[in-house]
């Protein structure tokens, strides 16, 4: 049985267990994200609690990782500042981190997208060059991100075969086996995972924080380009792409992750008309390239 995650428990957890942050007040996060039940905790601090047990393994890795990766990124991402253990009912580790001022990008809210690709990219760039000695290659923690896209093959192909009579599944299948036939032939560099534009923190229409390294690991950066057709468009696509030098391959391995993720979303019975109409768009725009 899933536990309720309310505010509730979360000031419960705090008052057992981190006394000196008792007497702060703790209240839900507008976009709480759904591997995770955010809460603010004061005024400086952000209280985020794993939604599900296939989630906890992400606790450890943060706590553990991105005090390494802080000092090597130009913008700011999430800093733990407590781990907390289970209690008070709730059954898996959860973290304090400090809060980080900015609103989730949207194409209204960012001044430019040209420069909001271009400053993501230089993110990325840097990302790619941070040391990687000992850090975690990708598994269920992080749900494959950086891994081999085939583990989902059997997945976009039952996909494709449910959405038959609105797409042209010889042109989703080709595209997919084309993702399908190259793999990352460099080192393994550090992924984000879910390089979303919900990730992604603005001030005043600019790139200003990076948020939700719960599936970071090492490996193929291809997943993280996604964003090139969820988010960006036209010119704005073009210069993400001008500022990643990367292979076409890797490029061709990302329209695959963008392709599974929009077949899968279409496909689902629970889709809501919005998140209907938005995976539509992106499946016609990978194929308008491929």
């Amino acid at each position: 049985m899933q536990p309720e995650i309310d505010a509730a428990l979360a000031a419960r957890l705090v008052r057992a267990q981190f006394p000196d942050w008792a007497g702060l007040p703790v209240r839900p996060v507008a976009q709480g994200g759904w591997d995770n039940r955010t809460f603010r905790l004061g005024g400086k601090l952000l209280i985020r609690m794993p939604s599900a047990a296939h989630y906890q393994a992400q606790v450890e890795k943060e706590q553990t990782w991105l005090p390494v990766l802080a000092p090597q990124l130009s913008l700011p991402i999430p800093m733990p500042r407590a781990q907390g253990a289970p209690g008070q009912g709730y059954p898996w580790p959860w973290s304090i981190y400090h809060w980080i001022e900015g609103e989730p990008a949207t194409l209204q809210g960012v001044a430019s997208l040209e420069a909001f690709a271009t400053d993501l990219a230089a993110f990325l760039r840097e990302l790619h060059r941070a040391g990687t000695a000992g850090a975690p290659a990708p598994g269920q923690h992080c749900f494959f991100r950086g891994g081999d896209l085939s583990i989902y093959d059997e997945e976009t192909r039952l996909a494709t075969k449910q959405l038959a009579h609105d797409l042209d599944t010889a042109q989703v299948l080709s595209c997919w086996e084309a993702a399908l036939s190259s793999r990352w032939q460099e080192q393994p560099v550090w992924v984000h995972g879910d390089l979303a534009a919900s990730n992604l923190l603005t001030q005043q229409g600019r790139l200003s924080a990076v948020l939700d390294f719960g599936c970071c690991a090492i490996g193929d950066p291809a997943c993280d380009l996604t964003i090139a057709w969820t988010f960006f468009q036209g010119p704005s696509r073009e210069a993400f792409r001008q500022c990643l030098p990367l292979p076409p391959a890797t490029w061709q391995r990302a329209r695959g992750w963008a392709l599974w993720k929009a077949l899968i979303t279409l496909a689902a019975p629970t889709a809501t008309p919005a998140e209907a109409q938005q995976a539509h768009r992106i499946i016609q725009a990978l194929l308008g390239e491929h």
